[in-house]
């Protein structure tokens, strides 16, 4: 008899164990849902996408793909390509661009829940306001280096400039407001932000301020601690997708599914 005490105790050590574990296990599982949520498909298509995935692992992906929150979608040299979103927005990337989707929701009974959260790290896009924009204008939000893109239920195009490479030493020549600095082919345009709205109205905020831009006009913002500012049209601010990417009727979040058990994404890790 004095042996079945510790015996209990033993029995009862390892029960919470399992319940620890089991309770572990269950979290991460909710956790691996919650990251693994289709948020859109590659509607069109004109080379190779790649997506970093927010566990390291790279897929390239080809029409019909789907797109995850905590994706990083990285568009090669001539690479067009039109990501549509189950609100029915559409972001379409230009070549040479990096896009973080940061964190996207949208379901049709929970408006409270909205998310449109994305990142411009590198190049260019134009943005269509979907049904998630038009109801919760204040819920969209564009991360560029230098200033945050809000909406006002719209169509703009943000393209994003980085600085060429300088010798130490070589000094700085100062350009006018959303010209090309000395140097640059006068094709090109000035680093920094350059925004155009071609419906709507989007606001650009940053450190330095705050600017409304209607349909029509031109905005750039050149560093983080300077305001936004209108500038005149530049013809080197372009948005021209293949043809193809004007049509309708492209895929929905839910036809990815099935379209990947033939299509074309490949997983590298």
């Amino acid at each position: 008899m004095k042996n079945l005490r510790p015996n209990c105790t033993a029995i009862e050590a390892t029960g919470a164990l399992v319940r620890t574990l089991l309770c572990a296990v269950l979290l991460l599982a909710g956790g691996a849902a919650w990251a693994g949520q289709v948020v859109g498909v590659v509607a069109h298509l004109s080379g190779p996408l790649m997506d970093r995935k927010a566990d390291g692992s790279v897929k390239v992906l080809g029409p019909k793909s789907e797109v995850e929150s905590g994706d990083t979608l990285v568009s090669e040299k001539n690479t067009y390509a039109q990501i549509r979103f189950i609100d029915n927005s559409e972001i379409t990337l230009r070549p040479g661009t990096t896009f973080k989707i940061e964190n996207f929701a949208y379901e049709a009974d929970k408006p409270d829940s909205d998310s449109a959260a994305f990142s411009l790290v590198k190049g260019g896009l134009r943005s269509i306001t979907g049904l998630l924009g038009k109801r919760n204008k204040e819920k969209f939000s564009l991360k560029t280096p230098t200033a945050t893109i809000g909406i006002r239920g719209t169509t703009f195009i943000a393209q994003w400039v980085d600085a060429p490479a300088q010798m130490p030493g070589e000094p700085v020549a100062p350009a006018a407001p959303g010209m090309p600095p000395p140097g640059m082919p006068a094709a090109g345009l000035a680093p920094g932000l350059h925004v155009a709205v071609l419906d709507g109205m989007i606001v650009v905020t940053n450190p330095g301020g705050s600017q409304h831009f209607p349909a029509g006009q031109f905005g750039y913002v050149p560093a983080v601690n300077q305001p936004p500012v209108v500038v005149p049209p530049h013809p080197a601010l372009q948005f021209v997708p293949p043809p193809s990417f004007s049509g309708t009727g492209g895929p929905t979040a839910s036809q990815g599914a099935a379209a990947q058990q033939g299509g074309a994404d490949c997983i590298v890790r």
